[in-house]
């Protein structure tokens, strides 16, 4: 190979590189301003207005700003993590054990909230909660919930390696909205057991969210070990 086909070749690759170095800055700062800048900063009262409609929408719109700032957020960080040579495919696949404990964090995250409000329906459980006042407290959890598991499932079908930091993206985001509905649970005076369901959501969630962030140093310090084995 002539030394002007190895410049034709290397520039591409150069100008690949130049591509993704502001992403590396430009990602973290739109997952900051679609998630965590509306949710700290925005006034509670602009969005809830009582157990009603309008407030379940509001709460629905804020949180699919986050889910679209984490969505492009995942698109760049697959972008970054792809090889300097456009002709060199890489696939990351999770493995059996990493996908069974997320499908169980989340079913235990979805399940429960759900048995106890229709036992509460039912009349289970003393002070009974209105559907539209569980819906604005949970709901959007639920939703974004359901679409967590669908972005997952995609990185998992895909193989690409954002699989390891989409459960920290959004599990990062979803205690800030538990913590969000606390406070909404105590403007419209919901029942202690509801209460007490948010803040066990809370304590789930922050451990699995410790438990994810153990795995992304497992899996460096795997990527470190393979890489001396070259």
């Amino acid at each position: 190979m002539t030394e002007k086909e190895q410049e034709t070749r290397i520039q591409p690759l150069m100008q690949l590189q130049f591509l993704k170095w502001p992403m590396w800055l430009l990602g973290p700062v739109l997952l900051l301003t679609t998630g965590m800048v509306p949710t700290l900063w925005l006034p509670i009262s602009s969005i809830f207005m009582g157990a009603n409609m309008a407030s379940l929408l509001s709460l629905i719109g804020l949180d699919s700003i986050f889910n679209l700032g984490a969505t492009l957020f995942l698109l760049m960080a697959h972008y970054c993590a792809r090889p300097k040579s456009p002709s060199n495919t890489y696939k990351s696949k999770p493995p059996f054990t990493y996908q069974f404990w997320n499908v169980v964090a989340t079913a235990a995250g979805f399940f429960v909230p759900s048995a106890l409000v229709l036992a509460s329906q039912k009349g289970l459980v003393q002070h009974q909660l209105p559907f539209i006042s569980f819906a604005v407290l949970l709901g959007p959890y639920i939703l974004l919930l359901l679409v967590q598991i669908l972005t997952e499932m995609l990185t998992w079908h895909w193989q690409s390696p954002v699989w390891l930091v989409t459960p920290v993206v959004y599990g990062a985001y979803r205690v800030l909205q538990l913590m969000r509905a606390l406070k909404l649970g105590a403007e419209i005076n919901a029942p202690a057991w509801m209460s007490n369901t948010i803040r066990g959501l809370v304590l789930w969630w922050v451990l699995i969210l410790g438990v994810q962030l153990m795995r992304v140093a497992w899996f460096a310090g795997l990527t470190a070990k393979k890489q001396q084995q070259i």
